[in-house]
C-alpha cells in the first residue's frame, strides 16, 4: 500500500522531504485520488503527521488543506491551534472553521488572529458583530476593508463608539456607503472633539474658541449629513441626536432655514408623538394655529413658532413653483419676523445662520468665477 510505505519512510526522511511528501499526500486526499480503504489510511497518515517535530511539515499540511472543504476535520482543528505560522493559514482560509469557533478566537485570540479572521474571504454577520464588539482597531479596520464581510448597522455603531477616535479607521468608515447616518454623525462629533483638543489648535485660538469652532463645524456638517441621508434613516439619526442632546430648538431652526423639511417632519413626529401622516399634512397645508399647536406638542418654545411658520410658508411656495428662494432669503425673512431691531438669543441665532449662508454663497460664487 502506498500509504503504509509512506509511513515507514517518513520516520527516516529529512524535514524538506517530509514536508514535500506531506503536501503531496494532502493534495491527493482532497482531490480524492484514493479508493475507500486507501483514503481511510491516508486520513490516518495525515493525522499522524500532526505530531511531526518540525513546524515546516505541519505548515505544508496547512497550505495544502487550508482552502478545502474535504480536509479531515480533526486535522484542520489541530492545525488551527498550532503555532502562528501554521494556524494563520487555517484561521484565515479554511471553510471548515465554524462561526462559533471564529467568534471564540476573536474573543480570546491576539490582534494578529483577529486580523486574520477579519480578512477571511467571507465573514458572517455574527462574526462581524464579535469583531465589532471586542476586536482591536487593526482588526476592525481590516473588517471594514473586506468586501466579503456582512456587517450589521449595530456593528458599525459599536466600531464607531469604540474606535471612532482612530483617524484611519474613522476615514474608512466615512468612506463606506453602508455606514448608517447616525454613525456618520457620531464620527463627525468625534472628529470635532479631536480637533478641539489638538495642542496646535488650542495654542493658536485658545481652548474656548477651539471648542466653539469645532461645535459650529459639527452643526454645519450635520446639516450636510441630513442632505445625504435617506428618509428611512431619519428615525435612527434623530434618536441618536436626541440621546446626545443635539436635537435642540436651535438645531431644528437651522434645519428649517436650510429647507430640510422632510427631516424636520421626521423630528416633529418623534418629538410630538403625532402620527406621521398628520404631521406631513400639517406641514404641507396646515394653518398657522394648527402648525403652532404641533410645534408646542413637540416641545418647541412659543417664541420660535412664528419664525418657523414664516419659513414653512416660503418653502411651501418654493415647492409649488410659486417662488424662487433659498436659505439666504428664508433666514432673512425669519429674522425680519422678529421685528425691525431684533435682539435676544433667537435673533442672534438667525443672524448667525444668515451670515453663514451669505459666506457660503459668496464662496461658491467666487469658486465659480475662478473655474470659468
Amino acid at each position: 500500500m502506498v500509504v503504509s510505505q509512506f509511513l515507514r519512510w517518513v520516520n527516516t526522511a529529512r524535514v524538506a522531504e517530509r514536508a514535500a511528501a506531506a503536501s503531496a499526500l494532502a493534495r491527493a486526499f482532497i482531490e480524492n485520488r484514493f479508493a475507500f480503504e486507501e483514503r481511510c489510511a491516508a486520513e490516518a497518515a495525515l493525522t499522524f503527521l500532526l505530531d511531526d517535530p518540525s513546524w515546516k511539515v505541519r505548515l505544508a499540511l496547512a497550505e495544502a488543506l487550508s482552502m478545502s472543504r474535504h480536509a479531515p476535520l480533526q486535522v484542520i482543528s489541530a492545525l488551527a491551534s498550532d503555532q502562528p505560522e501554521v494556524a494563520s493559514l487555517i484561521i484565515g482560509r479554511s471553510p471548515l472553521i465554524t462561526d462559533a469557533d471564529l467568534i471564540d478566537r476573536v474573543a480570546t485570540g491576539s490582534v494578529a488572529t483577529q486580523e486574520l479572521i477579519a480578512r477571511r474571504s467571507a465573514i458572517s454577520m455574527s462574526v462581524s458583530a464579535a469583531l465589532a464588539e471586542v476586536g482591536e482597531a487593526e482588526a476592525c479596520s481590516a473588517l471594514l476593508a473586506n468586501p466579503g464581510a456582512d456587517i450589521a448597522s449595530i456593528s458599525f455603531r459599536r466600531i464607531a463608539e469604540r474606535h471612532g477616535h482612530v483617524g484611519r479607521l474613522r476615514e474608512a468608515m466615512v468612506a463606506d456607503p453602508r455606514l448608517p447616518s447616525d454613525c456618520r454623525h457620531m464620527l463627525l462629533v468625534k472628529l470635532g472633539d479631536a480637533l478641539s483638543r489638538a495642542p496646535l489648535v488650542r495654542a493658536l485660538i485658545g481652548h474656548a474658541r477651539a471648542e466653539k469652532v469645532a461645535r459650529d463645524a459639527c452643526v454645519r456638517a450635520s446639516l450636510m449629513l441630513i442632505e445625504g441621508t435617506h428618509a428611512d434613516e431619519h428615525g435612527a439619526l434623530i434618536e441618536h441626536l436626541r440621546l446626545r442632546g443635539d436635537l435642540t430648538a436651535a438645531f431644528l431652526i437651522r434645519v428649517v432655514a436650510h429647507g430640510k423639511m422632510d427631516f424636520f417632519g421626521s423630528a416633529l413626529i418623534a418629538l410630538s408623538g403625532e402620527a406621521g401622516h398628520r404631521v406631513k399634512s400639517l406641514l404641507a397645508a396646515g394653518g398657522d394655529g394648527a402648525v403652532s399647536a404641533l410645534l408646542h406638542r413637540a416641545g418647541l418654545a412659543a417664541v420660535t413658532h412664528t419664525v418657523i411658520v414664516r419659513a414653512l410658508k416660503v418653502w411651501r411656495e418654493v415647492a409649488r413653483g410659486k417662488r424662487v428662494a433659498g436659505p439666504q432669503e428664508v433666514s432673512w425673512l425669519m429674522l425680519r419676523e422678529l421685528g425691525p431691531n431684533p435682539a435676544g438669543e433667537l435673533a442672534s441665532l438667525l443672524k448667525s445662520i444668515h451670515v453663514d449662508v451669505l459666506r457660503e454663497n459668496a464662496r461658491a460664487h467666487a469658486m465659480a468665477i475662478a473655474a470659468a
